[in-house]
């Protein structure tokens, strides 16, 4: 009985857990270097400042600073938009646009800045369809 129980726990907790960041998708014609180019490009008109790069896989990362968000918590110190971007090549010779929106807040704690991850902000959601319709073409 007690096997069950266990069994039956581990079944419904994925289930009733909450997933945050939801990956959005499209695809362009334009070659893989072109579209990493123009992401490369977009971030930076966006406001998004360069964290991370891998040229070889054609993948970005970018965080956005949100300073007008504010919260009566005095550990809080900023919201932070980050997107994962990697472009690739397809099997019918397209190219596929992957973002990973995240929203992170920023807590200053006894152990450092400690980052929560929150439920995506509609700005970064905005920024991030605009960075697809941009660099579609």
């Amino acid at each position: 009985m007690r096997y069950r129980l266990v069994f039956a726990a581990t079944l419904l907790l994925p289930a009733c857990s909450q997933r945050y960041s939801v990956p959005v998708t499209a695809s362009t014609s334009a070659s893989p270097e072109e579209t990493f180019g123009c992401i490369k490009k977009q971030l930076k008109e966006l406001g998004y400042k360069q964290t991370s790069i891998d040229v070889d896989e054609r993948r970005i990362s970018a965080v956005k600073i949100d300073l007008k968000s504010r919260r009566p918590d005095t550990q809080f110190r900023r919201i932070l938009n980050r997107m994962d971007v990697e472009a690739a090549a397809t099997a019918n010779g397209q190219t596929s646009i992957e973002i990973s929106p995240h929203t992170l807040a920023e807590y200053t704690t006894q152990r450092g800045p400690t980052e929560v991850e929150e439920k995506e902000s509609d700005e970064l959601k905005a920024d991030a369809q605009q960075l697809l319709e941009r660099c579609r073409s």
